[in-house]
């Protein structure tokens, strides 16, 4: 039995260095190996007290090793952005990230955002951007505000060794597509300035805190972008909305759903003066990773008459969609995209509950992503999307 024990303590080293003894199979083998060696001993209650030591020993064992060897993106990163010093912590569920992120001069002089973003397993392409702002606790004079303004970020996760992990990219203002794109250099850590009431699922991430409850239940702890909730007004005697008409470049494909009796915009303001006067707001992020990118616009809440326009790059492409429980389909080529793209959804109405609010699908390959949007007469939600570069 001795000779069992130690021939399944080496089994399991050796699980730690080859990648087809999975946990699951080394525990089979193991106990494999112990019922085989009598079945008079397997039958006696003395097994029971050796066979679950070993389990034990073997779950235990496995789940370090395995530990010790990930490497996973979820963890903190400390390094500079734009110059900052910044303090990242993210946690992956599936290809989605979420945590949150400080610029900062000092641990009472900073700017903490929730973060959002996506990891690519095949190709270790990171993106992620400052979603929303929690705190704010800088001082103004101390630093340009710019520099702690929200952000996109695009990054290769690299690891030239076992102890050391990097992201490498670059970053430029999230509400500003134009703006300069700065380096950005950051090392995973063990340390770290902040505290946050989840760090204790980082730190055990590996030994079963990356299950997608625990992380669902962060998430909800940390909060979300605030949403406007749509209010119910009178509505008068309202005229049909015209049927979508595509303008512009470049060309994409359509799927429209079935003609309903929509509000018309109250405004006599077209669709171009709506967007050159109202502010652009990025809503979400879509990586472009893809030859082809299929949006899908549903209305979020009641169907209640929303009518928008879509503009890509500065140039119309849509007007007069209605919003349904029914999917409006376009196809954009990512061949004629840019690197880096905006798509605008204004608002042409607000229908009979305020505001305008569509709920997107983006088909992108293999990969679907979601986002709640919303447009009023003050803003216009943004899409970017960005190629690797």
């Amino acid at each position: 039995m001795r000779k069992t024990l130690i021939n399944s303590k080496l089994l399991i080293l050796r699980g730690s260095h080859d990648s087809r003894l999975t946990p699951h199979v080394l525990v089979k083998i193991i106990i494999k190996q112990n019922i085989c060696l009598s079945n008079t001993f397997y039958n006696k209650p003395s097994y029971v007290k050796t066979i679950i030591p070993i389990l034990l020993f073997a779950l235990t064992n496995l789940l370090i090793l395995s530990g010790k060897n990930a490497q996973t993106i979820t963890g903190a990163w400390k390094g500079k952005i734009n110059n900052t010093k910044v303090e990242l912590k993210l946690i992956k569920s599936g290809d989605s990230l979420s945590g949150t992120v400080y610029y900062y001069i000092s641990k009472t002089n900073y700017r903490r955002y929730a973060v959002k973003g996506y990891f690519d397993g095949n190709t270790n392409d990171v993106i992620w951007w400052d979603d929303w702002m929690i705190e704010d606790h800088t001082q103004r004079s101390a630093m340009g505000s710019a520099r702690m303004e929200p952000r996109l970020n695009m990054a290769d996760f690299n690891c030239p060794d076992d102890d050391e992990m990097l992201l490498d990219g670059i970053s430029n203002l999230k509400d500003d597509i134009q703006s300069s794109k700065k380096e950005l250099h950051l090392q995973k850590s063990d340390e770290h300035v902040f505290n946050d009431d989840w760090d204790w699922v980082i730190e055990n991430y590996t030994v079963g805190a990356n299950h997608p409850d625990i992380i669902d239940s962060i998430n909800q702890l940390q909060g979300s972008m605030p949403f406007p909730e749509e209010r119910d007004i009178a509505a008068s005697s309202p005229p049909v909305v015209k049927n979508p008409e595509a303008t512009g470049k470049p060309k994409v494909s359509v799927s429209e759903p079935p003609s309903e009796k929509t509000f018309s915009p109250t405004s006599v303001n077209s669709a171009e003066e709506k967007f050159k006067s109202r502010k652009n707001i990025v809503q979400t992020i879509i990586p472009i990773t893809a030859k082809t990118i299929e949006l899908r616009f549903y209305d979020n809440a009641q169907v209640d008459g929303d009518s928008i326009a879509l503009f890509l790059n500065n140039r119309m492409i849509f007007k007069n969609i209605r919003l349904t429980d029914q999917a409006y389909t376009i196809t954009l080529n990512a061949s004629e995209l840019d690197d880096d793209n905006e798509l605008v959804m204004v608002a042409e109405n607000l229908g009979s509950i305020p505001p305008n609010t569509s709920f997107m699908v983006a088909i992108v390959g293999d990969k679907r992503y979601e986002a709640r949007l919303y447009a009023n007469e003050n803003s216009s939600a943004v899409i970017r999307l960005v190629k690797k570069e």
